[in-house]
């Protein structure tokens, strides 16, 4: 067996096993929650008991059942479905945390007070509670997401280039283009960047989710080519690109609407400075390819001149470092998108947001544009990346 036969078996095992941790977990998960809620409004809904697990298992399954259908019948039905599935997953993720805790608060409180237990647990009360608590997070959740913010970095390369003492650029990652995240999201963001009216703009991964058709029958390549920097739009390949089993028809698409997608290669841009774009880590896991080494990216170019570095995911920085790497851009993380996910992402990666200086190789990691899964944010938001790099000797 060839090497990229073994990759892509080893990528379709990984690519199972997490599948069946992932439906086992979401399963339980369910049936808790329906439980609980159940048990709390039991009194009142005892003669239709059967309607309410018909009408949850529907909702449960909503999820998983858009995945196929998106493939096998697009359309407006469809994406209700999408849309129900990605909210049902939210759903379901913040009444687990709560219930739990409640649970773990009421064993406690009979455990220390066992006199005064409580009866009737759990109550009516506690499922509206619940419930209300669930949809305050969804909607703040929801508006969080619709509305972007820009966020401003002000960056030094000690480089003297010739005829540009500054650069103004703009940077967006994880769009995630698609069912959920479509052409009216996209013409907000064109429209938010050309006020900005950047010399260059950056996508750094995910501008794609997975499904490719969407991109082109949403007419979003027509969207993209306003997008007219003076000096060009560049992107790189994320991990949902390669996910989706498209690349090659995301690259063309993409470089259809005018972006320069740079899959291990590294340009030099009106002759003053370079971009270099890395291709994402999972080509290795979905499409049997190795990426190149960065300083094989790098070998042979003028390190005189700025080096600014698209990588999708933040992982191993110090090889930018190690590489003269002046600037790294990168996205993948989405900060968490929602709590307490947010607090797990800053312990997974070294930069999971924000601004980090490695030596004399500086990192910005955003927090992406667009949401995967559920389109909602709490505890991040989403943003466009607005950075003023000033070249100094």
């Amino acid at each position: 067996m060839t090497e990229t036969g073994k990759n892509s078996r080893r990528a379709s095992s990984l690519f199972l096993a997490i599948l069946i941790i992932f439906v086992s977990i979401y399963t339980a998960g369910n049936y808790y929650v329906g439980l609980r809620f159940f048990q709390s409004i039991q009194s009142f809904i005892e003669p239709y008991s059967f309607l309410y697990w018909t009408g949850y298992f529907f909702l449960a399954i909503s999820l998983i059942a858009v995945k196929l259908g998106k493939r096998i019948h697009p359309g407006s039905v469809n994406y209700l479905v999408a849309i129900t599935g990605d909210y049902w997953l939210a759903a379901i993720y913040y009444s687990l945390l709560i219930w739990v805790d409640v649970d773990i608060f009421h064993f406690l409180i009979d455990f220390a007070f066992p006199e005064a237990k409580i009866a009737n647990y759990p109550s009516f009360y506690w499922g509206f509670t619940v419930l209300s608590v669930v949809s305050l997070l969804l909607i703040y959740g929801t508006w969080n997401a619709n509305h972007p913010r820009v966020t401003h970095y002000d960056v030094f390369i000690k480089k003297a280039v010739s005829e540009l003492p500054e650069l103004h650029a703009a940077m967006v990652s994880d769009i995630h283009l698609g069912l959920v995240i479509d052409n009216r999201h996209l013409e907000s963001m064109v429209k938010k960047i050309n006020e900005l009216a950047p010399d260059i703009v950056f996508l750094v991964g995910d501008t794609i989710d997975e499904d490719v058709r969407f991109f082109i029958n949403g007419k979003i390549p027509e969207t993209l080519k306003k997008l007219q920097p003076e000096y060009g739009v560049y992107a790189v390949l994320g991990n949902h690109e390669y996910i989706g089993g498209r690349s090659k028809q995301a690259i063309e698409y993409l470089r259809q609407a005018g972006v320069n997608v740079l899959v291990d290669e590294c340009v030099k841009v009106n002759n003053q400075f370079y971009v270099a774009g890395r291709d994402d880590r999972m080509a290795s896991h979905m499409a049997g390819k190795t990426r190149i080494e960065l300083s094989g990216l790098l070998e042979g170019i003028d390190h005189n001149l700025p080096i600014i570095l698209l990588d999708h995911q933040p992982v191993n920085l110090g090889e930018g470092q190690r590489n003269g790497v002046d600037l790294q851009l990168s996205g993948h993380t989405h900060a968490g998108q929602f709590f307490p996910n947010t607090l797990i992402s800053r312990h997974v990666f070294e930069n999971s947001w924000g601004y980090l200086k490695k030596g004399e190789s500086q990192i910005i990691v955003t927090s992406g544009f667009g949401t995967w899964g559920p389109p909602i944010r709490i505890g991040s938001y989403s943003e466009i990346v607005d950075i003023s790099i000033s070249f100094l000797e």
